[in-house]
């Protein structure tokens, strides 16, 4: 849900075309609850919500700004995202080929599902297909140099990797053959188009998920301590909340009431109903004006005069006292945290 909540309108900001949209927020939500299942730990609530929010806002982009940009384009810098996302942030380990190989697996699988809905079901089995190729990618720039300098790609995700880049290069060639394009520029065209759509865009595309998850990862523990602070703090600050709202309603009550009897009390309060009452009193409770209705009379200002008193109390001492009864529970959050980190 949450992810749904930034990226539909990202991708209506974007585009405003509905498949575009479904798009993103299907490959979004899909990868989201994928992560979010496999690492049920809180860590992994939030990795998912975060790798989750960007694929579907990356989606966007790439279904809306890129005229004509078709699956083939949009799926293999999405699991090369995906993954490199994951690595960065260490939800899983990923150390060599098999267990690239898996993860990229996993996330194609993901991505086309949250497409189905859009490309269908033969679609939907072709990104599977761009797993081998980006586990290919992925595990030559995983782990140390003296790791990759040893380590050698399984044959079968070789000859994967290889069947893939063959079938794309075939159905670019045939487009282009298609068109009246000679032989020779066709296959020199799907060349040129597969290895930059297929391998430079994920290669680069992966380098630099990874890189922006690994400096991401430790600012976010800052938010899973923010977390235990605001799971403390809610329902004091709930209840200063509730108050501040009641105290509104109950002086636009008062302000009604006031406008009834004494219909001279406020200009352009002939015609006004509960809501502008509440919107009257929110503003006179922030010391602001509103322009829809104008105190002109003595009892109008001092029934302004009161809420604003009350209103700047309530902030004041009310706030205060919430924060001082809380204050023993944060700081004993606050030296476990600490505790944890010197560990």
């Amino acid at each position: 849900m949450a992810v749904a909540i930034v990226v539909v309108p990202f991708a209506y900001a974007v585009s405003g075309v509905h498949h575009d949209v479904l798009m993103a927020a299907g490959s979004g939500l899909a990868v989201g609850i994928g992560i979010s299942l496999r690492t049920r730990e809180r860590i992994g609530l939030s990795a998912g919500i975060l790798v989750g929010t960007v694929v579907g806002m990356v989606a966007a982009l790439l279904a809306g700004l890129i005229p004509g940009n078709g699956i083939g384009s949009l799926v293999p810098p999405l699991v090369a995202l995906a993954v490199g996302l994951v690595d960065g942030l260490g939800t899983t380990h990923l150390r060599g080929y098999r267990e690239v190989g898996i993860e990229a697996l996993i996330m194609a699988g993901l991505i086309g599902i949250g497409l189905f809905p859009v490309i269908g079901l033969m679609w939907t089995i072709r990104c599977f297909a761009v797993a081998p190729l980006t586990a290919l990618i992925a595990g030559a720039l995983t782990g140390s140099p003296e790791a990759r300098r040893f380590a050698r790609p399984p044959v079968l995700l070789v000859l994967a990797a290889l069947a893939t880049i063959a079938m794309a290069m075939q159905g670019v060639a045939s487009e282009d053959l298609a068109t009246g394009v000679p032989l020779t520029d066709a296959l020199a065209g799907a060349v040129v188009s597969v290895a930059t759509r297929l391998i430079a865009v994920p290669a680069v595309v992966f380098l630099a998920a990874r890189a922006a998850a690994v400096w991401l990862q430790p600012r976010l523990q800052v938010y899973q301590q923010l977390a235990e602070y605001l799971r403390v703090m809610w329902i004091p600050i709930g209840g200063f909340a509730g108050g501040y709202v009641g105290s509104i309603i109950v002086f636009a009550g008062f302000g009604g009431m006031l406008a009834r009897f004494i219909p001279e009390a406020f200009v352009g309060a002939e015609d006004a109903g509960i809501g502008e009452w509440i919107a009257f009193s929110f503003f006179r409770a922030l010391a602001q004006d509103y322009p829809g209705i104008v105190p002109v009379s003595a009892a109008a200002w001092l029934l302004v005069g009161v809420q604003v008193i009350l209103a700047v109390g309530w902030a004041l001492v009310v706030f205060a006292a919430v924060m001082s009864s809380i204050q023993p529970r944060l700081e004993r959050i606050a030296r476990q945290a600490l505790s944890s980190t010197s560990e």
